[in-house]
C-alpha cells in the first residue's frame, strides 16, 4: 500500500477499467447513466448486507464472544467464496501474492479491532471513530476541491450520529475502533489493487482465506467449543453471508468502475445504515438527530459521487 507522510495513503493509479468506466459516466446516454447507476448500487447493496449481518453479530456475542464471531465469519466466508470462486494458484507473480497477503492482514485486522470496539463502546460511536480512515482516504485521493466540502458535511453527519454514545466513552474501545479505521483505508487500497490483478473475485477468496487462518487461533483460544454449536454455527454463517462475502465481493467489483475517492466517501452511509439495521433489528431508537445525521450522509455520498464522475472530463 503505498503511504505517504504520517501514512496517509497516496492517490491510487487509475485503471483501464476506471478511466473506461469514468469516461462513459461523463458522456450522455444510456451507457455512462446505467454504469454509474450499477456501480452506486454495487457499493449501497454492500453497505446494507454488512450492517444488517453486524446486527446479527451482535445477538452472537453473548454464545461466542467478539473474537469468536469474527472467526465463524471469516471461516465461513472463505469456504464460500474458494466453493464459488475456485481462485487459480498458478501464474501469478510475487507481487500479486503480496497483494492478497497484504488484503487477508486487513481484512482480519479490521474486523477483529472493529467487533472488540463495539464490544466495548455504542454502535454509532464505533461506526463514527472508524469512519474516520476512509474519510481521510477520500479526501488524501481527490485531487478536486469539491471533494473537501463533501468529506466535512459526510464528517458532519457521523459526528452527529454518533454524539449519543461519546458519553463515558471507554478509551481502550475508542482506540480499537480507531485502529479499524486504518485498516479500513487500507482494504480500500488493497480490494481495488486486488480487482485490477485478479479475476472476477478470486484475489478476495484468497485473501479471505488467509484473514480466516489468521484469525482462527484467536477465535479457538477465545470461544473453544461454542464455536462447534449447531445455531452459533448457523448465525454465524449469516454472519458471513450478510457481513463478509456479500459486502466484499459487491464492493471488489464496484472498485474497478469507481475512482477510490468516491467510494471512500460513499462508506460515509455505512453509520446510517448501522442505524436503520439497529432500529430495525436490535429495537434501537432513532431520535430527530440519528435522521438529520443520516440525511447528511446520503447527500454527502451522492454529491461524492457525482463529483468523481464529472471530475474526469
Amino acid at each position: 500500500m503505498p503511504a505517504g507522510d504520517g501514512g496517509i495513503p497516496h492517490p491510487v493509479p487509475p485503471s483501464p477499467e476506471v478511466l473506461t468506466a469514468e469516461a462513459q459516466a461523463g458522456t450522455p446516454g444510456p451507457a455512462g447513466a446505467r454504469g454509474r447507476i450499477v456501480s452506486v448500487a454495487l457499493v449501497i447493496g454492500g453497505i446494507v448486507s454488512l450492517q444488517f449481518g453486524s446486527s446479527v453479530a451482535v445477538l452472537l456475542f453473548p454464545r461466542a464472544g467478539a473474537l469468536g464471531v469474527v472467526t465463524l465469519r471469516l471461516v465461513v466466508a472463505s469456504l464460500v467464496l474458494l466453493i464459488v470462486c475456485r481462485p487459480k494458484l498458478r501464474g501469478h507473480s510475487r507481487g500479486d501474492w503480496a497483494t492478497v497477503l497484504a488484503f487477508g492482514v486487513a481484512l482480519a485486522g479490521m474486523n477483529s479491532l472493529f467487533y472488540q470496539a463495539i464490544d466495548r463502546i455504542p454502535l454509532g460511536a464505533a461506526v463514527t471513530l472508524e469512519f474516520l480512515g476512509p474519510l481521510i482516504l477520500s479526501v488524501a485521493t481527490s485531487r478536486r476541491l469539491l471533494s473537501l466540502v463533501w468529506a466535512a458535511l459526510a464528517l458532519g453527519g457521523v459526528v452527529l450520529l454518533g454524539r449519543e454514545g461519546f458519553d463515558g466513552l471507554n478509551l481502550t474501545g475508542a482506540a480499537f475502533a480507531l485502529a479499524a479505521g486504518g485498516l479500513w483505508a487500507a482494504y480500500i487500497l488493497l480490494s481495488a489493487r486486488t480487482g485490477q490483478r485478479f479475476p472476477q473475485a478470486d484475489g478476495l477468496a484468497l485473501a479471505m482465506t488467509v484473514a480466516a487462518l489468521l484469525s482462527l487461533p484467536f477465535g479457538i483460544v477465545s470461544a473453544g467449543s461454542a464455536l462447534l454449536d449447531p445455531v452459533t454455527l448457523g448465525l454465524g454463517a449469516a454472519v458471513a453471508l450478510m457481513s463478509s462475502v456479500m459486502p466484499y465481493t459487491l464492493e471488489l467489483l464496484a472498485l474497478r468502475k469507481l475512482p477510490a475517492s468516491g467510494f471512500a466517501v460513499m462508506m460515509s452511509l455505512e453509520p446510517a445504515a448501522a442505524a436503520t439495521a439497529g432500529f430495525l433489528v436490535l429495537h434501537q431508537a432513532l431520535g430527530w438527530a440519528e435522521v438529520l445525521a443520516i440525511g447528511l450522509v446520503v447527500v454527502a455520498s451522492v454529491g461524492a459521487v457525482r463529483s468523481a464522475t464529472a471530475g474526469s472530463h
